[in-house]
């Protein structure tokens, strides 16, 4: 079904009014990881309810172990079709401050963007959902199929209590098709449908050595170092040609097809822009792919953080006690998080020399996704974003991990995931002056409401 003419020229109309409205819900500072901005979380929540019963939509606030979960739903229409909209309400942390042009819940307009924390990630992605229900009712008093709205505040800390939400409430979110806008166009002006997410398995190791810091003159040469001994251990996780080393790690790996590469080879990619965005002057890799292939489809490992030892201004001649690293991997099709966890438990364990003790821990999993591009929602999502955008979409493959996909997937039992990024590449999401173009954010309006007929029979 086609979109009616009208509720596009509502949107066009009323897109200054949307974007008043955005900066109010960025003004909130809903950072679930910090306990002292619990109350900002919970306001956010509220702000939600509180829109969505605007929009004449029975909603409802639902407690948690942690933060609010906020659900609402159009009126049942019988024979119809039901999209589940997905969204999240908070934020990562603004640090570090100083590098904000202005304050990041000041939101702030400038060349063309809504700066603020949140404005990419996910409010303003998700609040054009909101708009664009409100536009449908306003033309037609009823939506052209049945809706249902789920929105957490806590996937910035890994949604810990969302899975067991869903499995309480499996039947009232059911649904033929979810959408999740919470990610990016291919690159600025060409919209994308993602239709592969890479996995997650996430670890630190923590090496003991001696009980206390040691004078390393006194004990120099008869105790084991723990950050020589982090070092090398890190430095075996890897090849000399950029492959990990773990042994097993690639034993699964679905390779890519042939026709998923000539289709990423035929996107225009700019790996000098991205050398720019970077600020680095080469883009290695495992050998026999592309910049473009490793990026989102190709398994790779990544030291994301150490300590040990004495970091302070001039020196200290110590042995340090304990010393640590994060390391992530991030895992493609067919590879499971509970195998590469042990396979890496294993070979840290194996590199780990004499003197010291090791321990790792998982921190966080994620399944790979891969969502079949024949089915009807990504069609349907397909013509949506044309009407949106003005533009065909492409199809990408995205690095990175969205862990509720996977729980939706499985405890719903929805095989129809939508994944439609409105924002930009360099939005800068987690980072300092995070934004959204405004014509993307109108874009995005326009594009869920053209979904909404699109999937209607």
């Amino acid at each position: 079904m086609m979109i009616p003419q009208e509720i596009l020229e509502k949107i066009d109309k009323n897109r200054q009014r949307y974007v008043e409205e955005l900066l109010g819900f960025l003004r909130i500072p809903s950072v679930s990881t910090y306990t002292r901005h619990a109350q900002d979380v919970r306001k956010a929540a509220e702000w939600v309810l509180h829109h969505l019963k605007r929009l004449g939509l029975p909603a409802q606030l639902h407690e948690t172990g942690g933060h609010p979960v906020v659900t609402a739903r159009s009126p049942f229409q019988p024979d119809l079709p039901t999209l589940l909209i997905y969204g999240h309400y908070d934020v990562q942390p603004p640090e570090p401050m100083e590098e904000w042009i202005t304050p990041p819940f000041s939101p702030s307009i400038r060349d063309g963007c809504v700066y603020a924390r949140g404005a990419t990630d996910d409010k303003g992605q998700f609040f054009t959902y909101l708009k664009a229900i409100e536009a449908v009712l306003a033309v037609t008093s009823r939506l052209p199929i049945n809706v249902k709205v789920l929105v957490e505040g806590e996937e910035e800390i890994g949604s810990p209590n969302l899975e067991g939400f869903l499995k309480r409430h499996r039947t009232d979110l059911k649904a033929d098709a979810v959408a999740v806008s919470d990610g990016s166009q291919f690159s600025r002006g060409v919209p994308a449908i993602t239709y592969g997410l890479r996995g997650l398995s996430y670890f630190q190791i923590d090496l003991q050595g001696p009980r206390i810091d040691v004078h390393s003159g006194s004990f120099g040469g008869v105790t084991a170092n723990p950050a020589q001994a982090l070092a090398q251990v890190l430095a075996q996780m890897k090849n000399p040609d950029g492959t990990v080393a773990i042994p097993g790690f690639y034993e699964s790996v679905v390779p890519l097809e042939a026709w998923e590469r000539q289709e990423l080879a035929a996107l225009s990619f700019d790996e000098g822009g991205l050398k720019a965005y970077l600020g680095v002057d080469e883009l290695p890799g495992e050998p026999g792919y592309t910049v473009l292939e490793r990026k989102s489809a190709r398994p790779t490992l990544d030291v994301n953080g150490i300590w040990g030892g004495f970091q302070g201004e001039g020196a200290k001649t110590i042995i340090p006690a304990k010393a640590g690293a994060k390391v992530s991997m991030r895992l493609v099709p067919n590879q499971s998080p509970s195998v590469i966890s042990a396979l890496f438990k294993q070979y840290v364990e194996s590199l780990t020399p004499p003197g010291v003790r090791v321990t790792v821990t998982e921190l966080h999993r994620a399944e790979p996704v891969l969502v079949s591009r024949d089915c009807t929602g990504i069609r349907a999502a397909a013509r949506a974003i044309e009407i949106g955008f003005g533009k065909t979409p492409v199809f990408i493959r995205e690095g990175g991990s969205i862990p509720i996909v996977n729980v939706l997937k499985e405890v719903l039992e929805i095989d129809s995931i939508l994944l439609m990024g409105w924002g930009s590449p360099d939005d800068g999401p987690h980072s300092p002056n995070e934004r959204l173009f405004l014509e993307d954010f109108h874009r995005g309006v326009r594009s869920a409401a053209a979904l909404l007929y699109a999937l209607a029979p």
